[in-house]
């Protein structure tokens, strides 16, 4: 057993072995998988036929993985409650309003990737700013996710992280190419089942811990033996800054996560309008329920490692090896997996069916006098696969935080596409021209602040005036600009265009 890891004496082959089996098993649901496959909508829709049950579950799996289970327990731990505004609260308000009103229409329309509503909608050029926009979007979600595994196996078995993040990419994304999604959507029926039974295993741990044996007593601790600061969202000296950049956080888990792929990917899955719909408020709730564990462990972190100092990090890990008997340790650390697995599958298939679809599909039918076979255009979108997942292990290797690389690739979507998206989902015959300068305007503020670090919007002059402004609210708001006036100007030049007509 290598010295640096951290499993107890005697288990780790019992731990590799189970990992080694679990894995195993991965695989032979993905060749199982692999036997529906017929056609591209087969490999990225599992065939339009996933009932409520599939369809909830597979929605809850695309984000409840590292970010949801390990990140927001230590940023939550390090800042309190305030940082549970993106996930779970956001992401759980993006599955309920996608429910209510985004499920069913989109569902409707019959189409495969989210560029191609913009191309319906808006035309081609709207297709492709929205494929460029969507596709990088994931590499740094996929990236947290590659990170946070290879830290799990740094931590269990002593592997580099180097090496794990290799092993993560290779592994993790290996049995997608076989089945596409109906690998992922049999895989993560399994995966769920570890994912909650290792929740509910740590949080009564927790509970019967903090309460010497007793839940309810537990339940009491936490209420109050946590600092009071930790409760609250914002802080009496820095009211509006802490109250936009909750509103910020809130805003790109909800509304962020609406016009992206992996959501839509599993709408457009079910085999129809009403379970697409019914799948989503399911999730919401139950992604919410899920999503109370990490952010409890957090809060309650300086309560169960109190000798903590300066930023905690890996929390979960932490706090599970201290309470768990080491078969219980391994049931966990099973569940982990599962999570960061799951998200990993799902978050690498939503940007390749774009790169595929809607970039490299139409210049292969153009450069060539016959037209790819349904063959082809699967070997497509596995080699898409393949690239996003080079291009997110790239980005993993950079070492990036997870919150950060997760935050910029939801406000990427928000900044650029939530407007035209939601308004081109209720109106038709709207101009092209305001889908573009929506995407331009949004991706350009957002673009400009990244590069040059400022948090918030002209963050050297405006913040000085009293102005904290998220560069996120800020990017969002210039698209609701830039569309407003691509708006008018199309319809302005229509107008013309019909009076020249006539």
């Amino acid at each position: 057993m290598p010295e640096s890891s951290a499993l107890p004496s005697g288990m780790y082959s019992l731990f590799l072995g189970a990992l080694i089996v679990y894995l195993i098993a991965m695989y032979v649901v993905g060749f199982i998988a692999q036997r529906r496959v017929r056609n591209v909508e087969d490999f990225v829709l599992a065939g339009r036929r996933l009932p409520t049950s599939l369809a909830t579950i597979t929605i809850i799996a695309t984000w409840f993985g590292a970010e949801s289970l390990m990140t927001t327990a230590d940023e939550v731990g390090n800042e309190g409650l305030r940082k549970a505004m993106l996930d779970p609260i956001g992401i759980a308000g993006c599955l309920f309003l996608a429910g209510l009103f985004v499920a069913a229409p989109m569902w409707r329309m019959g189409i495969l990737t989210v560029p191609d509503f913009f191309f319906r909608r808006f035309g081609k050029t709207a297709e492709i700013m929205s494929s460029l926009i969507i596709v990088p979007s994931y590499f740094g979600w996929v990236a947290a996710q590659f990170f946070a595994l290879a830290q799990l196996l740094d931590v269990f078995f002593g592997i580099p992280r180097d090496w794990g993040i290799l092993a993560v990419a290779t592994i993790g994304t290996g049995y997608t190419l076989l089945g596409g999604m109906w690998t992922i959507t049999w895989t993560d029926a399994i995966q769920m089942s570890f994912i909650l039974l290792g929740l509910l295993l740590l949080g009564h741990a927790i509970l019967v811990h903090l309460g010497d044996g007793s839940i309810v007593e537990g339940v009491s601790v936490m209420q109050t033996e946590i600092d009071a600061s930790r409760w609250r969202i914002a802080d009496p000296p820095t009211f509006w800054r802490d109250t936009m950049v909750a509103i910020s956080a809130l805003a790109i888990g909800s509304l962020g996560n609406l016009p992206m792929q992996d959501l839509m990917q599993r709408i457009f899955s079910a085999k129809s309008d009403q379970v697409a719909s019914r799948a989503c408020l399911w999730a919401g709730a139950g992604y919410l329920l899920m999503g109370v564990l990490p952010v409890g462990t957090g809060m309650a972190a300086h309560l169960l490692l109190p000798r903590a100092e300066g930023e905690l990090d890996g929390v979960v890990i932490l706090v599970a090896s201290k309470l768990l008997n080491p078969v219980l340790l391994l049931v966990f650390f099973l569940a982990i997996v599962s999570a960061v697995l799951s998200t990993i599958v799902s978050a690498v298939m939503a940007p390749s069916a774009v790169m595929a679809h809607n970039l490299v599909e139409p210049l292969w039918r153009k450069a060539r006098s016959n037209p790819p076979t349904q063959n082809g255009l699967l070997q497509l979108q596995r080699v898409a696969i393949v690239l996003v997942t080079a291009a997110s292990a790239w980005l993993a290797y950079r070492g990036e935080g997870a919150y950060e690389l997760v935050q910029a690739s939801y406000s990427m979507a928000l900044v650029s596409l939530v407007v035209p998206f939601l308004v081109g989902l209720r109106f038709d015959n709207i101009p092209s021209l305001a889908a573009k300068l929506a995407m331009l305007f949004g991706i350009t503020v957002w673009s400009l602040h990244m590069l040059l670090g400022w948090e918030v919007f002209f963050e050297p002059w405006l913040e000085s005036y009293g102005v904290p402004l998220p560069h996120e609210l800020a990017g969002t708001i210039c698209s609701a600009v830039g569309f407003a006036i691509g708006w008018i100007l199309g319809t302005a030049e229509t107008t013309a265009t019909d009076e020249v007509t006539d």
